[in-house]
């Protein structure tokens, strides 16, 4: 089995995050370090350890959990800040993780699990799977802005995906605005960044949906397990 497929099986981090923690030098296999994001390793046979604690495969029962994340808590299992995380919110005896970004200040819809093969399939940017957000900002944009917006922007050195972008709400007395975008991209702070270059910091930012996937009434910190219904929609997804 790959090395980052393993551990993403272990249950402790998605098969991508687990390659930056080989290339860190937090693996070892059989008591050596590893930096090979190719290796194979032998789940019977071989023992591997993350930060020097041996790791080994999880049982297969599945959890898939859909929250309604609140501000103020960041979508991994913990930083150097340590700041709160959304584990702290969802507590269960399963070893899960959050499925792709959503930074510190935004709120709404994360999906978490321990399924490492559906977690790849869901971040990786050729499945281009539609995130919806609404995000409030700063002044009005023009239709030029627009404009620009949709058809992809220069933000960190690389051309952004082309996007949606309708204003739902202005108010010229108060100079904002409250816009819908959707991206199928996953770029950190993706969103922000995008309407930052074209003039319009965000104020508030917030998830409503992923694919067909959607909050609906769920309430800010509340979560649930995702119906049979909803995973076999995301397995499904090309």
């Amino acid at each position: 089995m790959r090395i980052n497929k393993f551990i993403a099986s272990c249950g402790v981090a998605s098969r991508r995050k687990a390659e930056n923690l080989i290339k860190e030098g937090r693996i070892s296999v059989n008591d050596k370090v590893i930096f090979d994001l190719s290796i194979d390793v032998d789940p019977i046979n071989d023992k591997v350890f993350f930060d020097g604690k041996e790791i080994k495969i999880e049982n297969d029962e599945k959890i898939y959990i859909l929250l309604n994340k609140p501000e103020g808590y960041i979508a991994s299992v913990k930083d150097q800040f340590d700041r709160k995380s959304v584990l702290d919110i969802v507590k269960i005896d399963k070893r899960i993780y959050p499925v792709g970004r959503l930074d510190y200040e935004t709120s709404g819809l994360l999906l978490l699990t321990n399924d490492g093969d559906l977690t790849y399939k869901l971040t990786h940017p050729k499945h281009e799977v539609d995130k919806t957000y609404i995000a409030s900002v700063r002044g009005i944009p023009t239709d030029d802005e627009l404009r620009s917006f949709r058809n992809g922007l220069e933000i960190d050195h690389y051309i952004s995906a082309k996007a949606k972008i309708t204003v739902v709400k202005s108010d010229v007395k108060k100079n904002y605005s409250v816009c819908k975008v959707t991206i199928h991209e996953g770029h950190n702070r993706q969103v922000r960044k995008m309407l930052e270059k074209i003039g319009h910091p965000v104020m508030n930012l917030k998830r409503i949906s992923m694919g067909s996937l959607s909050l609906n009434q769920l309430e800010v910190g509340q979560y649930r397990y995702l119906t049979e219904e909803e995973v076999r929609y995301l397995k499904n997804i090309k």
